[in-house]
Order: structure tokens, then sequence, then C-alpha cells
């Protein structure tokens, strides 16, 4: 056996257990299929916002810890790639969002006057906004620091980690669903259009989670991500022109600058959905090793991803 854990996923999750673990002086390789850079997670809007996750009461505990981390991270914006940016999500209510709502210093009911037309409720709130690309870089780096390293290989089955390691942690979202193997993993697409800011500068959102479209946009460094969709089972992995178009004129009806900004890109993430909800559990193998699972985030592995990074590696730790 060679190395104390591997950790099979580059994604958010992946990285924030292996930085959990390689912090607390175990030796960690992430194994990862796509680079650091082309996971899911680099595709995400990035806003801390607990969203088509389960269940619910772990959540939240899940999405307040990783919100005090994200807030200490925000004091070094340029290095982490996080920010507190306010913003707005339309028909919500406090009341309504659930109770890690009274965790969030300054969440507030949206005024009138701080509401789009054609809404007529919603909260205001100062929240973490990540730039995932740089975020993602800077955690590689944080766990390359810890001693740890990110190694790119495509695993066929989880017997493969067990070879080379006595701890495995699972945290390979959608690659679930074969891995485990899980057939309750399923993806949620996710299409975005990345445009030129046209000089806004706080996010905005209304999201139904029953719905396949929403209509969101988020300020980051160099671009303003428009969203996007939300579409059960679908596995289309390339953007689609006519949902590119919708988009963006979606988030031009609440921002009409926006119909006129030039377009950067396309991106389309697949969410790594599991009705069940998040799987944050030990197993043990035949061969007497340690099998760990951390993944069915959804769409909020983002938020939740220290959360529940702490609750894997307390697995892995207690063994």
């Amino acid at each position: 056996m060679s190395g104390d854990v591997i950790v099979v996923g580059g994604g958010v999750s992946g990285l924030a257990t292996a930085v959990v673990l390689a912090e607390r002086g175990l030796r960690v390789r992430v194994w990862t299929r796509e680079e650091v850079d082309r996971t899911t997670s680099s595709v995400a809007g990035g806003l801390w916002w607990p969203y088509r996750i389960e269940p619910k009461e772990r959540v939240a505990a899940w999405a307040v810890e990783t919100l005090r981390v994200y807030e200490e991270f925000a004091r070094q914006p340029e290095e982490t790639g996080v920010r507190l940016v306010p913003g707005v999500a339309a028909d919500e209510r406090p009341e309504a969002l659930g109770a890690w709502a009274s965790e969030v210093g300054g969440l507030r009911a949206a005024r009138a006057d701080e509401l789009p037309p054609g809404h007529t409720e919603g909260v205001r709130a100062r929240l973490p906004l990540i730039d995932m690309p740089a975020h993602l870089g800077w955690l590689r780096r944080r766990l390359e620091a810890a001693g740890g390293t990110v190694e790119p290989r495509t695993v066929r089955s989880l017997a493969e980690p067990a070879g080379a390691a006595r701890t495995v942690v699972n945290c390979t979202g959608l690659d679930a669903r074969t891995l485990v193997p899980d057939p309750g993993v399923r993806p949620v697409r996710g299409q975005l259009v990345l445009v030129e800011n046209p000089g806004i500068d706080e996010w905005f959102a209304v999201e139904d989670e029953t719905a396949t479209r929403t209509t969101y946009f988020m300020p980051q460094p160099g671009r303003l991500i428009l969203g996007g969709t939300a579409e059960d089972g679908d596995w289309r992995g390339e953007p689609d022109p006519a949902t590119a178009r919708e988009i963006v004129a979606g988030c031009a009806l609440i921002r009409p600058e926006i119909a006129g900004a030039r377009i950067l890109g396309h991106r389309v993430g697949l969410r790594p959905s599991r009705p069940a909800g998040v799987r944050i559990e030990s197993e043990r193998r035949p061969d007497g090793g340690l099998l760990v699972h951390n993944y069915g985030h959804g769409g909020a592995g983002v938020t939740v991803a220290w959360g529940c990074a702490r609750a894997a590696a307390a697995l892995v730790t207690e063994g």
C-alpha cells in the first residue's frame, strides 16, 4: 500500500475533503478523471445557496459550516476567489427559506424598489460568490502545500484505488452512478452563458426547484454568468443554441443591458442529483480497508463543500 488516503474526484467536494485530511497530517492523493479546471465544479455559477439538495435537515448544518469557511476565505478574495456580494433572490420569503437563513447576517426581505418588475417579494443578502476556476486552483495549491497531490487518472472501478490505499474517499459525483454503483444518482443538466459584464455588480436569482428553467446572473471577474436550466435526467453535454438565446432573453428581462452584452462562451454542467440525498457514509471493504462516500450534492456542492468534507474526514479518522 502506498499513501494513506486516495480521494477519487477532483471537484470542489473532492478537493475540500482532501485539504481537510492533508492538513490533519494524512498523506493524500486525489485521483481525478478531469483536470481540476474541467470538472463540473468549474462550471458552477458559484453562489452559496442551498439549491436542489437533500436531506434538508442535514443540509442546513453543512451549509452554515461552509458559509463560515467562505466568510474567512473572503478576507483574501484575490487569492481564494471568494467574495461577499450583495444580491436578491426573487419570489422568496426569509421565513420560508429554512433554518440556515437565520445564520446569514443581514439577510432580510427585499423592498419593493429592490425587486424587478413582475416580482412582489424576495430576499436580499450578501452571500459568498465563488469564482470557481480560481477557487479550484487555489484549493489545489493549498492541498499541495499540505503535502497532497493531484493525479489525472480515470477510475473504472473503486477497486483500483482500493488496491493502492487502505482508505478511499469516493467524491465522484455523477460517476458514483456506475462506480458504486448507485442507480439513484442522475444528472440535472445546467446550461450557462458567459458574457461581458455591462456593469452589473450584484447577483440575482429566481429559482423554482420544480422547474426546468431558471433565471440568474452572477458577476464574476472578467465575465457575467447567465443561467440557466435544471433539466432532470438530461445527459447532453453540449450547449443548445436555442436554450442559450432563451437564457440571455430571460436575464435581459431583469437587466435590459444584458441583451447587448458580447457573448464570451457557453458552458454545460451535469449536477449529480440523488433523490435519497447526500451520501456521507463509511463501509469496511472485504480486504479490511475503508471506503468513505461523499457524493450526491445536487445543485449545492459548492454550498455544502466544507461541511460535508469535514463530516467525511471524521469518518476517515474514526476509521
